[in-house]
């Protein structure tokens, strides 16, 4: 027997001894941490004997059912396909759902979530979903309130925590849940604003913009924990999603960020921020698929960004400043502080973020003091062939 063959053998064995539900969580999170960007040592032949023993199955581990999705539709807004750590303030991520009902069915409301699906699953067999969001708005109502007595103590906040510990080990995904309890209570205000605000925004400039304002005030005054989700139902509509920096900026009388800090809307600042991550783990794909045409293109994008964010804001010394590795010197943003070994030629002129983008293989740091000389990787060859 070949060396692949023993090894599919021996993964099929190690399969069949796990639980359903144990293969389900188990693939979850092998996904969640290739996601964020871990290197997991033969983990592409689990994950494909993984998938293919839930699709003999029948079984899914992330995707939730039609009932599912009524109890979860307010959140659809501000979903993202990301890992728990990697939503902010206005995301939450689709692969805390199904911890999190985990949670609520198996140890917080296990007799209500059962009388919840067995009624919504009748309603929805004669397709009547007007009735299944009026059932699924009464069960959000139960859950957010139940989850709010429970985590008014500590014991409760420590009870909540081990019991997702059961379901995932991502620990934010208790970040996500607090989020989820956050837009439940504001689903009627946010539904309200996201009817109001025009489905395409091509420029968030003049009228279009002071009516983007009119509407987050009104919401602002109702429900300020509501604004952050708000920000990013506004970003999705947003041709140019960095526009949604101006929320912050046009409030303020400088350019300084102490100023900006301090308007009712900064924590757009960051969002915007967050977009060159999600563009920096694009580019960590385009690499390590070799597609550096593409690779290009999101290089561009990155650069056009942070030269937005830059004109707008003095990020010198700041907070935001320090997450584009910006120095107090000026701002080069090409200097490298640290010096990176690869067969390729030196590049002098590198965005810090497109040397953290390039895959593992490329990035290995040699032995050494960190200011020792030497040729950077791809990245920075790629970074100097799209701007020239």
């Amino acid at each position: 027997m070949t060396e692949p063959d023993q090894t599919s053998e021996h993964l099929t064995q190690y399969l069949r001894q796990l639980t359903p539900r144990a293969r389900a969580r188990l693939l979850a999170e092998l996904e969640r941490l290739l996601l964020l960007g871990e290197d997991i040592p033969h983990s592409k032949p689990l994950i494909a004997a993984l998938r293919a023993e839930l699709h003999d199955t029948g079984e899914s581990h992330s995707r939730i059912g039609n009932r599912l999705r009524y109890f979860y539709e307010p959140l659809e807004p501000v979903l993202v396909d990301a890992p728990p750590e990697r939503a902010n303030s206005g995301q939450i991520a689709c692969g805390s759902l199904a911890p999190i009902w985990n949670l609520v069915a198996e140890q917080l409301l296990p007799s209500m979530a059962r009388e919840y699906m067995a009624t919504a699953q009748k309603v929805m067999v004669v397709n009547c979903q007007a009735e299944a969001r009026r059932i699924a708005a009464a069960f959000q109502k139960k859950v957010v309130i139940y989850l709010n007595q429970i985590l008014e103590t500590d014991d409760g906040l420590t009870a909540v925590r081990t019991g997702l510990e059961a379901y995932t080990s991502s620990r934010a995904t208790f970040n996500d849940l607090i989020k989820m309890i956050r837009v439940m209570h504001a689903r009627q205000e946010l539904a309200e604003f996201a009817r109001a605000l025009p489905l395409k925004i091509a420029d968030l400039e003049g009228r279009s913009l002071a009516k983007v304002f009119d509407l987050l005030n009104v919401l602002h005054a109702k429900r300020v924990e509501a604004v952050p989700f708000a920000l990013t139902i506004i970003a999705r509509r947003l041709e140019t999603p960095w526009q949604l920096v101006h929320l912050a900026t046009k409030l303020a009388a400088s350019r300084a960020a102490p100023e900006i800090a301090a308007t009712p809307y900064a924590v757009a600042v960051p969002m915007v921020l967050d977009q060159m991550d999600e563009q920096h783990l694009m580019i960590t794909y385009a690499f390590t698929h070799n597609r550096i045409a593409r690779a290009k293109e999101i290089l561009t994008e990155i650069y056009g960004i942070e030269e937005a964010v830059r004109g707008r804001i003095e990020l010198d010394g700041s907070d935001w400043g320090k997450r584009l590795h910006i120095d107090g010197g000026g701002g080069d943003r090409g200097r490298c502080r640290n010096q990176q070994h690869s067969h390729r030629p030196p590049a002098s002129h590198a965005h810090p973020r497109i040397r953290q983008a390039a895959p593992r293989p490329f990035l290995g740091r040699t032995s050494g003091s960190h200011d020792q000389k030497g040729p950077r990787h791809i990245a920075e060859a790629c970074c100097r062939t799209a701007l020239a």
